[in-house]
């Protein structure tokens, strides 16, 4: 490129750059509705909305643009419309609280909702009582980050999702919180996206549920007491690191359900005081390794359709029961973990156990045939049982085996 060229495109963007104005919404400014700002605006321009409450329905954004709160501007949907609409690529929302929108299960309304758009920034909002949160469909390289999400609903049935995502690509989910919704985070049909650094609590049903969402990134998020946990169902090239899964009770609870999962990794996370830690159906090539499984009813329930799942060096400590399966042919790998109930020794001093370690024991066994069974917990029936089935292995799976079990907790 010659230097007239350069020279022209340099003044170009300078003029577009120059061109961009700063608008000013509020009691005390000339334009007072952030719509009518809107409408006079240009594309590249900022509208600076003062602190206020803002009733004006839907709030229609249709140019690229920057819409940036002063003080948290309430902007009130009043229990009758979606609130920010969102149908322009280039946009920045930032620093609003937005709160009471309109309830519709055929239009699912939300306090703020992007259309087939990319590059949009929706950051440092607080969002009460809506019907979604934040809804993204269609949506490309968009950043949803630093929010806060409160959910007011006791029903499933009379809330959405506090971050809602449908067949997009390439999203960020960033250091948000989310309480009080039937899912904190949603996702179906989402690929290559990162969510990274979220707390999802107190939810209704999942803390994070996604469903055919393909090669996504789960980092140092904190799902705690939702009503059954996280789902994540029939997708491959799933990547979880160095989450937390604590305290999700229920009869039909777990810290992660993996239903028709493949080619996966669940890297350095923590299990803590679930019903089940991991609950796997139907997973295949799932990699577990440097996790700790603490104070579960049941650290791994690994159906017997799984095959060629990997689990070493993990800390099982304290669990009611390690590992259940519903069958006898077992088609995965232990190796190298650390057991609490394991009883071996180590003559070489190796840190290693001499005798490989069955984490199956007769009663889990039955209980897994039989719930019922489980009246007879910590009985010396139960005792004698397994201390039976350990010399003369009859029920449990020979082959679900770790063949150098730890002697030390590993340090992770």
């Amino acid at each position: 490129m010659g230097k007239g060229c350069s020279l022209i495109l340099f003044l170009g963007i300078f003029h577009l750059e120059t061109n961009a104005k700063v608008i000013r919404v509020g009691k005390n400014h000339p334009i007072s509705s952030i719509q009518s700002a809107i409408k006079w605006a240009k594309p590249g321009d900022t509208i600076l909305v003062s602190k206020g409450l803002y009733k004006e329905g839907n709030i229609l954004i249709n140019k690229s643009l920057s819409l940036i709160g002063e003080g948290y501007p309430i902007l009130d949907g009043q229990n009758k419309c979606e609130i920010v609409s969102i149908k322009a690529s280039n946009v920045r929302l930032q620093g609003f609280q937005v709160q009471h929108s309109g309830f519709a299960t055929l239009e699912d309304p939300a306090g703020i909702k992007v259309y087939e758009a990319r590059n949009v920034t929706i950051s440092n909002n607080k969002i009460f009582d809506t019907f979604f949160g934040i809804y993204l469909q269609y949506a490309r390289k968009c950043h949803v980050l630093n929010n806060e999400l409160r959910g007011v609903a006791v029903k499933e049935q009379e809330i959405g999702n506090g971050i809602h995502c449908w067949k997009s690509d390439s999203l960020q989910i960033e250091n948000n919180q989310m309480t009080g919704h039937r899912d904190g985070i949603y996702f179906e049909f989402v690929t290559e996206s990162h969510i990274k650094g979220n707390q999802s609590f107190n939810n209704l049903r999942y803390g994070l549920h996604f469903m055919f969402s393909h090669n996504d990134s789960y980092i140092s998020n904190v799902f705690k007491n939702n009503g059954a946990g996280v789902a994540v169902m029939f997708t491959h090239g799933v990547t979880m690191m160095n989450n937390q899964f604590e305290q999700n009770w229920g009869d039909a609870a777990y810290g992660i359900l993996l239903k028709e999962i493949s080619d996966s990794k669940i890297i350095g996370n923590h299990f803590s005081k679930n019903t089940i830690g991991i609950l796997m159906d139907g997973a295949n090539r799932v990699y577990i390794e440097k996790n700790t499984f603490s104070n579960n009813g049941w650290a791994l329930k690994i159906q017997a359709n799984c095959m060629d799942v990997t689990v070493v060096q993990n800390n099982f400590l304290g669990n009611t029961f390690d590992v259940s399966t519903n069958g006898s042919l077992v088609l995965n790998h232990f190796n190298g973990n650390y057991w609490d109930k394991y009883e071996g020794y180590d003559l070489n001093r190796d840190k290693i156990g001499d005798v490989p370690y069955h984490p199956i024991s007769l009663y889990s066994v039955i209980i897994e045939q039989t719930p019922a069974a489980m009246l007879l917990f910590r009985s010396i029936m139960v005792s004698l049982l397994d201390k039976v089935e350990k010399l003369i292995p009859t029920l449990t799976p020979e082959n679900l085996v770790d063949q150098k079990p730890c002697m030390k907790p590993l340090k992770l």
